[in-house]
């Protein structure tokens, strides 16, 4: 019998450094770092449990900005080959969810910026490399 698949989003891999702290308990606490992001949420692993139904406040530092979000717990397991525990979580509101986006396309439009100054062999501005992203993938991104 197969596992029903429950994610209504589609998952991209991202590794990104992340700060989390549970509301109710500020003393489980820790750095650590993104696995994947999806429109409604994130995954990130974590060496302290988190409990399910936990609210927690999420900081993404990006460029010398740090992004403050909101989140749900609702997945956490122990990976058993890591140790860690892979902790999933909902975002809370639109808002958050539109940060969390933000952060992704830059970091993909810095990945695209590094390959194509290798491909040009010149160093591409992350203008440039933001005006070309933008002219490929917006068309086939929009909803």
């Amino acid at each position: 019998m197969t596992k029903r698949e429950r994610r209504r989003y589609i998952r991209h891999l991202l590794v990104s450094p992340l700060e989390f702290q549970v509301n109710d308990d500020p003393s489980i606490a820790e750095k650590t770092h993104t696995v994947d992001v999806s429109e409604g949420g994130l995954m990130f692993v974590a060496r302290t449990p988190v409990e399910v139904g936990a609210m927690i406040k999420l900081k993404m530092p990006l460029y010398g900005k740090v992004f403050k979000i909101n989140a749900k717990v609702v997945r956490a397991s122990k990976n058993p080959d890591t140790g860690l525990f892979e902790v999933g979580v909902a975002f809370v509101t639109y808002s958050d969810a539109f940060k969390v986006k933000l952060i992704e396309q830059i970091y993909l439009i810095e990945e695209y910026r590094v390959l194509r100054s290798l491909q040009l062999g010149r160093d591409m501005s992350i203008q440039e490399a933001s005006k070309e992203w933008i002219k490929r993938y917006s068309a086939s991104k929009s909803r």
